[in-house]
């Protein structure tokens, strides 16, 4: 984790909570008009959804929980005040969306709503657009090298970078 002296924030609007609504709201309506098949119906694909949205939610969570405890501001509309680079972000710069998308896709075969799968890809899409984008630029200016330290070895949305993944183990 580093600390630095705050710089305006990346956005004026907490985007990314709005985005991910939105998404679910139209998911929602358009499944009232035009509903899944039945065989989203299954038993084994409503435990695969609900698997899917705890997932998510662990993701939400976790990196909640670490953001707190490195004391770093969570809201995306706020400039940052520490990059935290352990716990689910060791995993996914973005653990929260990542969280927030899982929860969404889940969501289409846990309420058999087929229009969940690409609310949760215009979200995510819209997320990294409107924020993700904005943070990161936000982030290189605030924190320098141990940003690109970290953007270098850590994917944006999960997983090493395939530059890490080339770097021997030490």
């Amino acid at each position: 984790m580093t600390t630095r002296r705050a710089v305006p924030p990346p956005n004026r609007v907490p985007w990314p909570p709005l985005l991910v609504l939105a998404a679910a709201l139209v998911a929602v309506g358009l499944g009232a008009v035009l509903p899944g098949p039945d065989w989203l119906n299954e038993p084994v694909l409503i435990v695969l959804g609900r698997a899917l949205m705890l997932i998510g939610l662990g993701f939400d969570v976790a990196a909640m929980f670490t953001m707190w405890r490195h004391r770093a501001n969570i809201l995306p509309h706020r400039a940052a005040t520490a990059l935290v680079t352990t716990g689910p972000f060791a995993w996914s710069r973005n653990p929260i969306y990542l969280g927030n998308t899982l929860l969404l896709a889940g969501a289409a075969f846990a309420f058999h709503n087929p229009w969940f799968v690409p609310a949760a890809i215009a979200a995510a899409f819209a997320v990294t657009r409107v924020a993700i984008v904005r943070e990161e630029a936000h982030l290189a200016r605030l924190f320098g090298a141990d940003w690109d330290n970290y953007r270098c070895r850590t994917a944006r949305w999960f997983g090493r970078t395939r530059a890490a993944l080339r770097r021997p183990i030490s």
